[in-house]
């Protein structure tokens, strides 16, 4: 498969084409790189690319449906991913027939039976967790067990005291170096950089590996740090994790 041809004759559908993609970046990267970008348009079934010679720079996102397609293709149309601008259209095959190219091919009524079979196990370890720590009401508490949290102590007899209310920190000056939070913790630093990269100014980025979920963003100045937290406050990195962006404190 070296390519989609005319994208005008190509009606829509849940899988977008996009070529024009860096060659130099590492599949498996660039994979995760793509589901980073795109997952904020819905929910992602696959994403496919190649090692083969005559499928580089290219790759197949394929969403749950039609609608989440047609947003991202018409949102990302000419983003600059990896200092490249992509080219994207509707995918002239079938998924399915993709997957089978690349030896991937999972029938979907089996993939939904796993998914089922791996939600009911992930939610019964929930369940068991839950009860030993006391926070489940289905569940008694094991004895000797510390209450849950959120409040204080009673006293003897008494009602739950109210938590504490928390004292807000003072926001940092604005300044020429970014904190980004709400990061999912499967993200990278070359993803960052591709994100923030788009703006005059921009040096690094520093993710610190014994906290996942942030990363610090420094620019030559203050005002082109302003002008990447004003366009990139609230980007959704997934569906879950839109990116908060305050000024880092010095």
């Amino acid at each position: 498969m070296s390519g989609e041809g005319d994208a005008q004759a190509v009606p829509p559908n849940m899988t977008i084409y996009i070529n024009n993609l860096n060659e130099k970046i590492k599949i498996d990267e660039l994979k995760k790189s793509l589901h980073a970008v795109f997952s904020q348009f819905g929910k992602i079934l696959d994403v496919l690319a190649f090692k083969t010679l005559k499928h580089k720079g290219q790759a197949w996102v394929v969403f749950e449906d039609v609608k989440s397609a047609s947003e991202a293709l018409k949102s990302m149309q000419n983003f600059p991913f990896y200092n490249k601008p992509m080219r994207i259209q509707y995918a002239k095959t079938k998924s399915d027939i993709v997957a089978k190219a690349d030896g991937t091919f999972v029938p979907r009524e089996r993939r939904k039976r796993q998914d089922d079979k791996d939600k009911k196990k992930k939610d019964q370890q929930q369940d068991a967790n839950q009860a030993v720590m006391g926070l489940n009401p289905s569940y008694p508490p094991p004895y000797g067990a510390a209450p849950p949290m959120g409040g204080m102590m009673p006293p003897y007899g008494g009602a739950p005291l109210p938590p504490r209310p928390a004292v807000p920190e003072a926001p940092a000056p604005p300044n020429n170096i970014l904190f980004v939070q709400n990061l999912p913790h499967e993200n990278n630093p070359l993803m960052l950089q591709m994100l923030f990269g788009q703006y005059a100014g921009f040096k690094e980025v520093r993710m610190i590996e014994a906290k996942p979920g942030i990363a610090f963003v420094e620019y030559e100045n203050e005002m082109q740090a302003t002008v990447a937290l004003q366009a990139l406050q609230g980007f959704k990195v997934t569906q879950q994790n839109a990116m908060l962006i305050t000024y880092a404190k010095k």
